[in-house]
This record gives C-alpha cells, structure tokens and sequence, in this order.
C-alpha cells in the first residue's frame, strides 16, 4: 500500500510540475504575442472614444460596457477563424487583413471628406434606444477590424506552438487587451465627471484642478478623436502595403522602405514609416469614398 501511494504521490507532483510549466509557457507566450501588438492597442484606444462623445454622460459607461461585451464576441469570432485558417488555409489571412484594411481606410477618409464638406455626422445623441444600438453597431465593426489585426499579429508570434497552446494564448491576449483598451476608454470619458466632483470641494487647489480637468476634456476628447481617425488610416494603409507586399506586389512596400531607411532609424525612422502607411491609407479610402459616391448617384439616377 505504502509503495501503492508513493506511486501516486509522484504522479501527483508530476502532474503538478507539467501544470506549471504549461501556465509558464502560456504566459511566456501571452507577453511575447501581446508585446507585439501593443502599436495596435493604442491605435483602438484612439479610436473608441469617438463613438460616446456627445452622449449623455449617464449612457457613455453603459455604452462603453456593451462595445467592450462585442469586441469579446469579435474576439472569440477571430480567435476560432484564425486557428482554422493558420491551420488549414494561412494563405487566406493576408487577404483578409487587407479587406479590413480598405474598411478602416474608408472609414477614415469618409470622416475627414464628411468634415471638410460641412456633412460631419453626428450619430451619438443624448437619447434613443435605437441610436445607441447604431452607435454601439459602428464601434463593433471597427473594432472588429482591430481586432482582428491584433489577433493575427498575436498569432504570427507563437505560431510555432501547438494549437492548443496557440488557443489558451489568444484566448487570455483577448481578454487582457480588451480590459485594457475599454478600461483607458471609460476613464478617459468620465474625467469630466471626476472634475467636476472635484470643483465641488472645499479645497481652493481641489477646486481648481477639478475646473481645469472639466474644461480640459473636450478638447482633450476631440483630440483623441483625431488621432483616432488618423489610427484608422494608419492601421488600415499599413495592411494594404504590407499585405500586398506577401502577395508579390512589393512596389508600395518598397517605396516606404526607402523613404524610412534614408533617414536615422528610431522615431523618426517610425514617423516617416507611419505618415507614408497613413497616406496611402487617405488616398485609398479616398478613392473608396468617391466610387461610393459614383455608385449612390448612378443608383439614384436609375431609380428617379
């Protein structure tokens, strides 16, 4: 009996010692894929806070909450899709990304032609069900497109793990970054409100700094909403040279390489690289925007 429950006892500890080195290794894996897609976290920072800005002050953390719920739902979407293509048909995910990329880039020409025309939409109210849900509908989508690059850049870095490692890796990068872009974003919307609590105190300096931070915001607000367009023309021009590059068109990535290497590398190495992606970026959705618009006349024209 005693020889009986040493055998077991050390299967026990053999057991727990495999547990151990497989949390390890999920971890070592979740720092190695998350670092890497760290650029595209604060690209979807960036962008999120546009979608609650106007809205009533009580409704932007509901809002927020039920964007955070979809990006999961994306996530695990992206997470099952990206295991079955890397396995099966890794072929398709470039040309994939790329069709993300000409959606993001759409996105952000179409904001910035709207504003310059004087036709900027205003879709975030103070009120209405349904608005919210076309809010909420908008933010997914987009952040659908984010997703789905930080899900495959996650994926490329520990591609050589077995599947099951790949899933529980992507599964815990999905809900870490998703905490983390959502958390930043609910902070950042309600500053305001923590400022004006603050002007409410006794405290002159309190009083003070609560007033700066409430009349701070709104252009602290619609900053980050600039930068959020620019992150989508970024994110989204970056693809599209990228992806055509591994498709075997490698002039565009080629031209930006060039543009990068001539200066010394580091930020602004970075800078010349990032404003060449979101160039490209702009003219694509450009053209996206204006054969959209060619379309809805021609279809008007048919149906008057």
């Amino acid at each position: 009996m005693a020889t009986g429950l040493a055998a077991l006892l050390d299967d026990i500890a053999a057991l727990v010692k495999l547990t151990a080195s497989s949390l390890d290794d999920v971890a070592a894996g979740v720092a190695k894929a998350g670092s890497k897609a760290i650029a595209v976290v604060v690209d979807d920072t960036a962008v999120t806070p546009q979608y609650v800005e106007g809205i009533d002050p009580k409704r932007e953390i509901p809002i927020i909450k039920r964007i955070a719920k979809g990006s999961l739902v994306n996530k695990g979407i992206i997470l099952v899709g990206a295991l079955l293509l890397s396995s099966f048909a890794p072929w398709a995910l470039t040309p994939l990304l790329m069709v993300g990329g000409s959606y993001l880039c759409f996105e952000g020409a179409h904001k910035i032609w709207g504003k310059l025309a004087g036709h900027e939409s205003h879709a975030a109210v103070t009120e209405g069900g349904q608005a919210e849900d076309t809010i909420v509908r908008n933010a997914v989508r987009t952040d659908f497109i984010l997703s789905t690059e930080i899900m495959v850049i996650a994926l490329a870095e520990i591609a050589e793990q077995p599947i099951a490692y790949r899933a529980a890796i992507l599964a815990v990068v999905a809900v870490l970054i998703t905490a983390l872009v959502y958390g930043i974003v609910a902070c950042l919307v309600k500053i305001d409100d923590l400022g004006l609590h603050m002007a409410s105190k006794e405290s002159s300096a309190t009083r003070k700094t609560g007033r700066g931070l409430v009349k701070a915001m709104p252009r602290i607000l619609s900053a980050i909403t600039v930068i959020g367009v620019a992150a989508m023309l970024w994110v989204g021009g970056h693809l599209l040279v990228s992806g055509s590059d591994k498709l075997g068109w490698s002039a565009p990535h080629d031209v930006v390489h060039s543009l990068s290497s001539a200066v010394p590398r580091g930020f602004l190495s970075w800078t010349v690289e990032t404003s060449c992606s979101l160039a490209v970026g702009f003219v694509f959705g450009s053209l996206i925007v204006a054969l959209q618009a060619a379309v809805g006349r021609v279809c008007r024209g048919s149906g008057g």
